[in-house]
């Protein structure tokens, strides 16, 4: 694990692996491997179990989970209907109403175009309930929405993305911003860090992209 995710994040205290794509990049499996608690996202346990892991929880309304692993893993799944939410809010709801407030997603991107963005732009929704970071393959998804300093590394690569209309203040990052308004989720995209740190200071609900130290292309491992 990263000196650079693991001083920001912390030590979690569940890991939710959703049901995306299951995670090949060291960072993510390394939260796997350490957590305390495991909690997948109903389907999201088949891939699990079939790589030899044991969940502690099992959430979502169980659509999609196998009747073998329904039957085996009985004790632990907690069955949630309501079809207005999607599986990984329920996972992190069951996390709050547990007490464990530092949580890690991982698996939440991939497969589908929309589910990724719409378990992206869930993280604002969440940062009001718990401490939540989402670790893909390439990088690290954090929510803020107020001033923020972030550990980093010269040539980080560093995009953000404003759910609310609200100015912005960049420092510490090759193209600075002063109190800007952002009318497009783009104009906040490829930015890159200058030195150990940069800073986002902000009133709005912004998503932060932060780059791994060294993003290959998991399924080639080719440079990018």
């Amino acid at each position: 694990m990263s000196d650079f995710s693991s001083s920001f994040i912390g030590d979690p205290d569940a890991v939710i692996i959703a049901n995306g794509n299951y995670p090949m990049h060291e960072i993510p499996l390394s939260y796997i491997e350490k957590a305390k608690y495991i909690v997948c996202c109903d389907g999201a346990a088949n891939g699990f179990i079939a790589r030899g892991g044991h969940p502690d929880a099992i959430v979502g309304d169980c659509d999609s989970i196998s009747e073998e692993n329904k039957i085996r893993f009985g004790g632990i799944i907690h069955p949630n209907p309501d079809q207005y939410t999607n599986d990984l809010t329920k996972s992190v709801h069951f996390c709050v109403q547990q007490g464990m407030k530092n949580l890690v997603i991982v698996a939440a991107t991939g497969k589908s175009e929309d589910h990724t963005l719409g378990n992206i732009s869930l993280l604002a929704e969440y940062m009001l309930q718990a401490q939540v970071a989402m670790i893909t393959d390439y990088g690290i998804l954090y929510p803020i929405h107020s001033p923020t300093t972030f550990p980093s590394f010269r040539g980080q690569n560093i995009s953000f993305f404003c759910i609310d209309r609200a100015e912005v203040t960049l420092r510490g990052l090759r193209y600075p911003l002063d109190k800007a308004i952002l009318t497009n989720w783009w104009q906040g995209t490829l930015n890159e860090a200058l030195g150990d740190t940069f800073s986002i200071e902000t009133r709005g609900r912004t998503i932060v992209f932060c780059s791994h130290y060294s993003v290959s292309n998991p399924l080639t491992s080719t440079s990018m």
